[in-house]
């Protein structure tokens, strides 16, 4: 069906056509119009699960849709194939909206927009549910606000009921029009008006987050900062403050740099605006906010400069997001403090100092961060605490600090459930395995091992090829891995043959064209599978398959000169080549004379 309307529908010629026929099939069109643009968008980015948008009632179409279709000036005809073919994803659109609508307490009609939106910015499949959660929080957010300017002048009543009634009915597009409008006219009064018009900014540029236009609703609230200048100097702080949090969310989301470049800038002139000695407070979340941007950029960056000021701007917010002033917020800004250590520094650096007070700031959240108070948020940290007490424990001989890994990341899955978060649940059965494999391989038992066997195999049940393949991935090699070490603990080869089978099945994802590199590590572990396989059987195709696996490994190392790697592929290759060799001199001993 896709191969016969999509040339159709984009002949500019063949638009003008439709657009005269009438009004109710042009509706029908713009709907299926959409529906093509999400799916070849997502088509351009490789094969996924398949995912669904609407706007005010459209339904999208799925990609495996074979129904034939007719165009031509057949308006009923034509219709009524566009909508047998959007009807199959109809319900698990309408299940998906009307879900979070009813968890969030907010109308379906502007969620199904927001999915639209979500769609066309080429948001993930797996991401879209959360996505849509958050933007559902928003929209809680903005509607709070149009509520209160309802109680506010004339005037701006008049515009948050409007701006209510559209945002309510889905329209967020005609929800932004009605406030730009609006914001027109009240251009030409004096201070009262230029604060009326500053809200109205800072309403549409609430709604160009829902529709994740960042920048534009950055430039929003850079305006209606301009407009309070000369009167109010706290409000063009709070503006631009919002300003920099939607730069910060174009470059944290979309991966521009350019974008935290400038969130960064904006949050320094907010520093200016709320001196410490009259603000504290409001410097010290200026801090927090301006560390937050300068973490992100900073682990993308080579060097630890950005990374270095992150850590400055986090204990200078500590200075006033005190335990006891601000318990929260100081939590808050501990467990940025830690990931900013152990994270990023604590990677970068051969010591364990930064990770000693990652693991310090992270131990100090959690005295706040109470299970009964934020569960899900202490869940967050000691997961981050996990990851950085096993990091330590990597560098060091015992296995005192992957004990520790190990229970942060149980007491962590107490509240990151399943049923709960079920990706985020995933993601920390794979942390609890890596840390139990790296037990494992310190005792002289298997039971550490089984234990992460296990752990890898829980997390498949929900990071699945079809939902997240690059992550799918993951757990698939480093189930590989702790068979393998478990292979070679036993007499038989079944966990060998298990291993061979987990790296292949990585492998299908994790392909050379799409990942070199990861493709490279993954035909890495694949040789050293077989190299163990030819130590039970010594059956020379192992041998074979080892060498034609750690050669193709290295020709991707190489390319990436990645000189750690290049040097383990090459002792690799060397110990398969020499026990090649010996075999084949064993052989030869053996033939009779």
């Amino acid at each position: 069906m896709l191969g016969s309307i999509w040339p159709f529908l984009k002949d500019p010629a063949n638009l003008a056509i439709l657009g005269s026929i009438g009004a109710g099939f042009a509706t029908i069109i713009a709907g299926a119009w959409a529906v093509f643009t999400f799916f070849a968008k997502k088509s351009e980015r490789g094969p996924s699960a398949p995912s669904v948008t609407a706007d005010h009632g459209s339904v999208a179409a799925g990609r495996d849709i074979t129904a034939p279709v007719t165009l031509g000036l057949d308006e009923k005809g034509v219709g009524q194939e566009v909508r047998k073919a959007q009807e199959p994803l109809r319900d698990e659109l309408e299940r998906l909206a009307a879900q979070v609508a009813r968890d969030n307490g907010v109308e379906i009609a502007p969620l199904r927009a927001i999915l639209v939106k979500l769609g066309e910015a080429g948001v993930k499949d797996e991401d879209i549910p959360k996505r849509l959660d958050e933007k559902a929080e928003e929209l809680i957010k903005l509607r709070a606000k149009v509520d209160a300017h309802q109680q506010g002048s004339p005037g701006l009543a008049a515009i948050a009921q409007e701006a209510q009634a559209l945002i309510v009915k889905g329209d967020l597009n005609g929800a932004s029009r009605a406030l730009t409008a609006r914001r027109e006219v009240s251009r030409t009064r004096r201070i009262d008006a230029s604060r009326e018009d500053a809200e109205i900014l800072a309403l549409e540029a609430r709604v160009d987050d829902l529709q994740l236009a960042y920048r534009t609703a950055a430039e929003k609230y850079a305006e209606a900062a301009a407009l309070v200048v000369p009167f109010d100097t706290e409000q063009q702080w709070r503006f631009l403050l919002d300003q920099a949090g939607e730069l910060y969310k174009q470059g944290h989301e979309f991966g521009d740099d350019a974008a935290l470049t400038e969130a960064i800038g904006v949050y320094r002139r907010c520093l200016a605006l709320a001196p410490r000695p009259e603000r504290p407070l409001d410097w010290a979340k200026t801090q927090m906010n301006l560390g937050n941007a300068l973490r992100v950029l900073g682990e993308r960056e080579s060097g630890t400069a950005r990374l270095e000021e992150a850590v400055s701007a986090f204990r200078n917010a500590l200075q006033e997001f005190t335990r006891a002033r601000a318990p929260l917020q100081w939590a808050q800004t501990q467990n940025s403090l830690g990931l900013a250590l152990w994270r990023l520094l604590g990677e970068r650096e051969s010591g364990t100092a930064r990770l000693e007070e990652a693991v310090a700031a992270f131990r100090e959240a959690l005295q706040e961060n109470t299970r009964a108070r934020v569960p899900l948020e202490r869940a967050g940290t000691q997961t981050n605490l996990g990851i950085a007490l096993r990091a330590l424990g990597a560098r060091e001989s015992g296995t005192a600090r992957l004990e520790e890994a190990v229970s942060a990341y149980r007491e962590a899955l107490q509240e990151l459930t399943r049923e709960r978060v079920p990706l985020q649940w995933a993601r920390t059965q794979v942390n609890l395995g890596v840390a139990l494999s790296s037990l494992g391989e310190r005792e002289s038992g298997t039971a550490r091992l089984e234990e992460a066997v296990a752990a890898f195999r829980e997390a498949l049940k929900e990071w699945t090829r079809e939902r997240v393949p690059l992550r799918w991935a993951v757990p698939q090699m480093n189930l590989g891995n702790a068979l393998r070490a478990l292979g070679e603990r036993e007499s038989g080869t079944a966990r060998l043959e298990e291993a061979v089978a987990a790296y292949r099945e990585a492998l299908q994802a994790r392909t050379r064209a799409r990942v070199p590199f990861l493709w490279a590590q993954t035909q890495e572990n694949l040789a050293e599978a077989h190299l163990a396989f030819f130590g039970k059987d010594s059956q020379p195709r192992h041998l074979d398959d080892a060498l034609e696996a750690v050669d193709v490994a290295l020709e991707e190392f190489c390319k990436a000169k990645a000189d750690f790697y290049i040097e383990k592929a090459e002792c690799l290759r060397e110990t398969i080549s020499r026990r090649k060799a010996n075999y084949s001199i064993t052989a030869f001993l053996r033939l009779p004379s």
